[in-house]
């Protein structure tokens, strides 16, 4: 076991399997909003960081699908503007409200903020400004690897069709 190189965590994982993981870290920010509490802005703080972890990984499921390499995208570490400056996701067109708002989250280190400073809560974006952008960003991502892996299926060879038509196969007869 010794000089054996273990793998970074998620570099074999596909871009359907990163898709899948976006889709709970989502489904677990709109839960965590129910927790949140007036005048408690570190109450907020759970909600906030699964939803920025969910637009993180939509568009790392986006550029996985786009044929960008894993260490390539570990290289942007927490900046999503690295990742909307990539084709793929420019071809999303998203809103530019929601380009600006990612961009935004970057600049002002929002992720780290959530989960080092609770004292700067009042410097971070709008809660329904950020589950407005997570919502955008899983819909348009989601759809396009979705595309993508269909028109791959659909250009993939079935096994089945390399098979003469009839061979090692048995009628069942059918009443009318």
């Amino acid at each position: 076991m010794q000089g054996d190189s273990k793998a970074y965590p998620g570099e074999v994982a596909s871009a359907l399997e990163i898709r899948q993981l976006a889709d709970e870290y989502r489904g677990a920010a709109h839960d965590l909003m129910g927790r949140g509490r007036r005048g408690r802005p570190s109450s907020w703080a759970p909600a906030r960081m699964t939803a920025i972890q969910a637009i993180e990984l939509y568009l790392n499921a986006l550029l996985l699908d786009a044929g960008v390499k894993p260490a390539e995208i570990r290289g942007y570490q927490h900046d999503l503007r690295k990742r909307t400056a990539q084709p793929a996701v420019q071809a999303l067109r998203l809103r530019q409200r929601t380009l600006d708002h990612l961009g935004q989250l970057s600049e002002g280190r929002e992720y780290l903020s959530i989960r080092y400073g609770p004292e700067l809560g009042g410097s971070l974006s709008q809660l329904n400004r950020l589950m407005a952008t997570l919502d955008e960003v899983a819909v348009k991502a989601g759809t396009a690897i979705g595309k993508r892996a269909a028109s791959k299926a659909s250009t993939a060879k079935p096994e089945a069709a390399a098979k003469p038509a009839g061979a090692g196969s048995v009628a069942i007869p059918t009443e009318a």
